[in-house]
């Protein structure tokens, strides 16, 4: 009989110098580390990874995706090989802790930060809607949509399940920050179908202090108060009614901010038709809109336009506080993002 001692002699090779060389050999893992890992074990809940280290490490079920996982056989196969993101370092038994959830989630941030920087149009499902806004997933992460950036008649609360176009509105990977809007979305689309100086018909949707809302084709403008008429007006309500017809001329296209700006007093043949002749001001609409354009073109050009019959839209002037939601509007957008949950939950 051979005993170990022989066979040691033999092969020239002891316990001690096979423990040695693994020392030699070992490679220290450091939380943070990405490394390759093959698959010898599944877990009911969770799997061993051989990743090169002494003792196998293990990835729990709950960071084996970014999306929600109820086994870990949806995600991995045995003996697949692929890469692990080291999540924690050694614990008490020598074994390290593992993610695939961290580095989907890094990728997913790159992604929306290059569809960010491109200025893109994504859609996405809404899963949850809360008194600030609405919740979709875009790349994975957990995005929000203000409420005053979601464009659209349907309640909030019936929009779980809808798809929406949405653009970037926030992309902070460090705060855990994404933000969108639907409004902005559906403006740009509908902006490449607009032009300033256009006469375009649409339905009054709220009325504020500072003005209408103007649901023109699916979208929102804003007809400030200051825009109604050339004549004085203490209120929007001595004007319109929610749910009125009317004509308006667009005066400002903001699509990185997702505005269209609207003016009625532009299409006032004399000062004050709105409250006194608004249908004069609606049949001699596409009239003063022509000479807006016209007047608009020459100022552009440096040029004086050609002298005509002096009127109320004789000089053009396009109000700054019609161009730019007013402080209340946009206290509402800051107040909804500041409570819109991290992206990672």
């Amino acid at each position: 009989m051979v005993n170990q001692n022989t066979i040691a002699r033999n092969i020239g090779f002891t316990h001690e110098d096979f423990a040695a060389l693994l020392d030699k050999y070992d490679y220290h893992f450091s939380p943070g580390d990405t490394v390759a890992g093959t698959v010898f074990s599944l877990e009911p809940r969770g799997a061993l990874i051989d990743i090169g280290a002494k003792t196998a490490a293990y990835i729990p079920i709950q960071e084996m995706s970014i999306n929600r996982v109820d086994s870990p056989e949806e995600v991995l196969q045995s003996n697949e090989t692929r890469e692990f993101f080291i999540l924690t370092d050694e614990n008490e038994d020598g074994q390290l802790t593992l993610s695939i959830r961290r580095i989907e989630y890094m990728r997913a941030w790159e992604r929306v930060r290059q569809l960010q920087a491109e200025d893109a149009t994504v859609r996405s499902q809404v899963f949850a809607t809360n008194r600030g806004g609405a919740l979709v997933r875009i790349e994975g992460l957990r995005g929000f949509i203000p409420g005053s950036h979601i464009s659209t008649r349907t309640p909030k609360e019936d929009l779980v399940g809808q798809e929406l176009p949405l653009k970037f509105l926030e992309v902070d990977e460090d705060r855990n920050r994404l933000v969108l809007s639907h409004r902005r979305a559906l403006v740009e689309r509908k902006m490449n179908r607009l032009e300033v100086g256009e006469v375009v018909v649409g339905t009054v949707r709220g009325i504020k202090p500072y003005g209408a809302f103007i649901d023109i084709g699916g979208v929102s403008g804003l007809l400030h108060i200051s825009e109604i008429s050339h004549d004085h007006i203490d209120t929007p309500h001595s004007v319109f009614n929610v749910n009125d017809e009317v004509k308006v001329m667009i005066i400002d296209l903001d699509a990185e901010r997702g505005r269209i700006s609207l003016s009625t007093k532009q299409l006032e043949p004399e000062a004050g038709d709105m409250v006194k002749n608004r249908q004069l001001v609606y049949d001699k609409a596409e009239e003063m809109a022509a000479k807006f354009r016209e007047q608009m073109m020459a100022a552009q050009q440096g040029q004086q336009p050609e002298a005509s019959q002096p009127s109320a839209a004789s000089s053009v002037t396009v109000a700054p506080e019609a161009i730019s939601v007013p402080d209340a509007v946009e206290t509402a957008e800051t107040t909804a993002i500041e409570e819109f949950p991290s992206a990672e939950e």
